[in-house]
């Protein structure tokens, strides 16, 4: 009887893994493609980067308005309304490479292709050997807070070889998060759907706004 009711669980919690699993990449590839549609929109129309405040109050914001409504249905409308803003701010970024750079449009593509190719080797990994990253989390939460230092400073000291450094940490801490987030949702550390695709849809612009960043830099200006 006890061995039963430990394999119905063991069912139940499989079930409940794989609907995370099934949600977050749907809504994942959804929200991918609106903010890459909102994107093409703001390169096409030039529009203006908001700033950097008004990018700040933006995200940080919107991802606390998505937290808040995460157990409703207007969770869904905050993260499209999260991933669209990121996506408006990405095209002024876009055109600023196609427009600086004789080689624009293919760091771009090289960047789009380096991240898919990062992202779904990370996803695949953790997927295929179960492995749980959970160690991780004190290690990367420091990591983080420190690349935003960096990044703060950054703004300050434009010398190109730290503006790299800092790129390649953003980087690395992109991958990291991946193999943290999908590691928690299948082994039960998270169980909202809405929450794991924001989670994973930063790391993903991180990682594509890193890969311009560094690809750019060893490219010749116009």
């Amino acid at each position: 009887m006890a061995n039963q009711t430990f394999t119905l669980a063991q069912s139940a919690d499989s079930l409940a893994v794989n609907r995370v699993l099934r949600n977050t990449y749907m809504l994942l590839s959804a929200t991918l493609l609106f903010s890459a549609l909102v994107a093409g929109f703001a390169m096409a129309t030039n529009a203006p980067y908001p700033g950097i405040i008004l990018t700040l109050v933006g995200i940080y914001g919107l991802m606390f308005l998505t937290y808040r409504t995460r157990n409703s249905a207007w969770g869904l409308v905050s993260t499209f309304a999260f991933t669209g803003f990121m996506g408006y701010t990405l095209g002024p970024i876009l055109n600023m490479v196609t427009s600086s750079y004789a080689n624009g449009s293919q760091i771009i593509m090289m960047a789009l292709g380096g991240t898919g190719l990062i992202f779904m080797g990370l996803s695949a990994y953790v997927l295929t050997t179960r492995k749980d990253f959970s160690f991780m989390t004190g290690f990367m939460v420091v990591g983080t807070l420190v690349a935003l230092v960096l990044m703060v400073l950054g703004f300050f000291f434009h010398a190109p070889g730290f503006q790299l450094a800092i790129s390649g940490l953003f980087m690395l801490l992109s991958s990291g998060w991946i193999l943290w987030q999908t590691s928690a949702i299948i082994h039960g550390g998270e169980r909202n759907y809405i929450l794991a695709t924001i989670g994973l849809y930063v790391q993903i612009y991180n990682l594509f706004v890193s890969l311009i960043q560094i690809l750019s830099a060893f490219s010749g200006r116009e």
